[in-house]
């Protein structure tokens, strides 16, 4: 059974994901990272632009063929069903995502914004309504 995790009180979605994926891949883990299109685009450029000495091997799948998704070990997917990881799915989006289920692991990010939380929410007790055990990060008693 997949594992969910909530991650709340990110800063911000971009910003938090890029030093999630850094450490993801510093792992090797392999993670699809779905969204909407705009998000994924603006977290395309962050993760080449967020630290100038580091790279975090990633792909935006929609521009990408499989092949190259396949080899890649972070992929941007709005449609995470049709990725070709199966490891970690981290949900920037405000709907469950569709196939989260053939995932290890899945993490929800989520933000200070009151419309996200109560998105944040519906996902939650989605998850709980069908027997999945939810672990819960508060990011702003970490810091």
């Amino acid at each position: 059974m997949t594992e969910v995790a909530f991650h709340f009180n990110a800063p911000d979605k971009v910003g938090y994901a890029c030093r999630l994926l850094r450490k993801a891949w510093s792992t090797g883990a392999r993670v699809v990272v779905t969204g909407a299109s705009d998000l994924l685009k603006d977290l395309d450029v962050a993760l080449w632009t967020f630290a100038p000495l580091e790279f975090v091997p990633h792909c935006l799948g929609a521009t990408q063929g499989e092949r190259v998704q396949a080899r890649t070990p972070i992929v941007l997917s709005e449609a995470p069903r049709a990725a070709p990881h199966q490891q970690v799915l981290v949900n920037l989006g405000g709907a469950v995502p569709d196939g989260f289920e053939r995932f290890e692991r899945l993490i929800e990010v989520v933000t200070h914004d009151q419309q996200d939380r109560a998105l944040a929410r519906q996902r939650w007790k989605h998850y709980a309504d069908r027997g999945y055990a939810i672990v819960r990060h508060d990011l702003a008693e970490a810091r």
